[in-house]
């Protein structure tokens, strides 16, 4: 009795063990702003700092005076990437990921599921706006981090075109999400903001906000680490 005492008591001690120790570093982005990242040229948006380069462009979705959507236009390409708050012991992408697979489909699209750089990751063709007929190709990219969720759209050529397609998933790598400690629920959105620069350029072009775009000259940007 005394020796399956001890076994169980070395069980349990090796399981809370487990649960305690802290999690394996990050090898690669996305990262978190608790990480110790490799510095590069980034703008800060509070719960994002996005990566910039030559021939990017910024533009930020404006509803009121709250940014509500990031895009990253390169050539042909764009990247759309949104950070939302996921809970602290799972991560919320294997669900999301099946809802947006049957989103496109009821829509008119179609969706096949495939491995990517980051994991499985959605390929679609979605029904085209403005158009009658005709579908365009997406890839939906989804990073669990800890306590949130990173989700990526890539469209136009990099959807389809792998050396197009490296740029902006060079960019998805080098953008560290700022969760910050305040309690969330899983799915409310990280909320993003304008740079100080950025807030007075808008001021200077009138207050026009529903397509902003402050950043179109990336390598000018203050260095943001």
């Amino acid at each position: 009795m005394l020796r399956r005492r001890r076994r169980v008591e070395e069980e349990t001690a090796a399981a809370v063990g487990r649960e305690e120790s802290p999690a394996p570093a990050r090898t690669t982005g996305p990262w978190d702003s608790g990480d110790d990242y490799p510095e590069a040229e980034r703008v800060d948006l509070g719960g994002l700092r996005l990566p910039v380069g030559p021939g990017f462009e910024i533009q930020l979705s404006m509803a009121g005076d709250q940014v509500d959507g990031v895009i990253v236009l390169v050539e042909e390409s764009a990247l759309q990437v949104n950070a939302f708050a996921a809970p602290k012991r799972s991560g919320i992408w294997n669900e999301v990921r099946a809802e947006l697979a049957r989103e496109v489909v009821a829509a008119g699209g179609a969706a096949e599921e495939r491995d990517g750089p980051f994991g499985p990751e959605i390929a679609a063709e979605v029904p085209a706006q403005g158009q009658a007929q005709g579908r365009q190709p997406v890839r939906y990219v989804g990073v669990d981090g800890p306590r949130w969720f990173l989700r990526a759209v890539i469209s136009g050529r990099a959807a389809v075109d792998p050396e197009a397609a490296r740029i902006l998933e060079d960019v998805v790598r080098d953008i560290v999400v700022v969760r910050g400690d305040e309690p969330m629920p899983p799915r409310e959105a990280i909320q993003l903001r304008l740079p100080a620069e950025a807030r007075q350029a808008m001021e200077e072009q009138g207050g026009r906000r529903e397509e902003f775009r402050p950043f179109e000259r990336g390598p000018e940007i203050q260095e943001i680490r």
